[in-house]
C-alpha cells in the first residue's frame, strides 16, 4: 500500500516567497528521510516552496482562471510530502509519528489509489494510457 504524508507546517500558507527552514530542522528531517530510505519505505519526497510564490488555476464556466498566490482563502498550506510504500495504514502511522515536527506542523496521511481500488470500467479507461496505467499499479518489492 502506498500512503502521502503530507507535511503542513502552520504559518505556512503566509510564508514570504524564499522563505526556508532552518538547517538544525533540514538536518533533523534528513535523517528521518535516510531512516524512511534505509527501511526500503521511501518511494518519494520534496519540500514545496510557499504559496506565496505558488499559483492557482480555478475553472469557471469552462474558462481556466490563473491566481497568483499568496490565497487569501488559505488557512493551511502543504509544505511537503513524502511517499512511502507500506503494508498497512497503521504502519504508515507509525512511520509518521517518528517524524522530527515541531509544534506548528501536522502530517495528514492519504492512500494513493491502487488500480484493483477501482471499478472494473475505471481501470479500462486508462488501458490506452500505458504510462498512466504503469503509475496506478502498485510498486514491486
Amino acid at each position: 500500500m502506498r500512503f502521502m504524508m503530507l507535511m503542513i507546517p502552520k504559518g505556512y500558507e503566509s510564508a514570504e516567497p524564499g522563505a526556508t527552514p532552518d538547517p538544525e530542522r533540514v538536518e533533523a528531517m534528513m535523517r528521518y528521510n535516510d531512516t524512511l530510505r534505509k527501511a526500503g519505505v521511501l518511494l518519494a519526497l520534496d519540500g514545496l516552496h510557499p504559496p506565496s510564490s505558488g499559483v492557482r488555476v480555478s475553472f469557471s464556466g469552462g474558462t481556466p482562471i490563473v491566481t497568483n498566490g499568496p490565497f487569501a482563502e488559505a488557512n493551511e498550506a502543504v509544505g511537503g510530502y513524502w511517499i512511502i510504500e507500506v503494508k498497512s495504514k497503521e504502519e504508515a502511522i507509525a512511520w509518521a509519528r517518528r517524524c522530527p515536527a515541531s509544534d506548528n506542523e501536522v502530517i495528514e496521511i492519504r492512500q494513493i489509489f491502487e488500480a484493483t481500488d477501482f471499478p472494473p470500467e475505471v481501470r479500462k479507461a486508462v488501458e490506452g494510457f500505458p504510462e498512466m496505467q504503469r503509475q496506478f499499479e502498485p510498486a514491486k518489492k
